[in-house]
């Protein structure tokens, strides 16, 4: 099928102003244990300060939780928590997505032109399952 006139000059117009973007990967918290579930807070989830540190991600940016133990995939964004304690706190309505000793992984993912993608690393940290604390 032939593109008409007009659908050509918008296919060159769009091709011209607007990148193609694809999402991949930018941080990643492998297999942390749940160190708590607070239904009654607001929302979200509390992360290590240190471990947000550790794989680039930022408070209030929005995560994608992995639960090991029940096979749950769910978004949400973070707080950061206190530095060095390990803390692993699922807030709000995820925290019935989840309970105390769950492993689960923690991703972040950037919206990027294949270019850019080709180029990034992303950061993966892999804290003491136990402690959540890095190695």
């Amino acid at each position: 099928m032939r593109k008409s006139p007009i659908n050509r000059q918008l296919s060159s117009f769009l091709s011209y102003f607007c990148d193609m973007q694809i999402e991949v990967v930018k941080s990643k918290i492998h297999r942390v244990k749940v160190t708590g579930a607070d239904l009654d807070y607001v929302g979200s989830i509390t992360l290590d300060d240190e471990l947000m540190a550790a794989s680039g991600i930022v408070p209030g940016e929005r995560v994608y939780i992995v639960n090991i133990n029940n096979g749950e995939r769910f978004d949400t964004y973070t707080i950061s928590g206190t530095p060095g304690k390990g803390e692993v706190i699922l807030n709000g309505p995820a925290a019935r997505r989840v309970q105390r000793g769950d492993v689960i992984i923690i991703i972040a993912y950037a919206q990027v032109t294949p270019e850019e993608a080709a180029q990034l690393q992303p950061k993966i940290v892999f804290p003491n399952e136990e402690t959540n604390l890095l190695k």
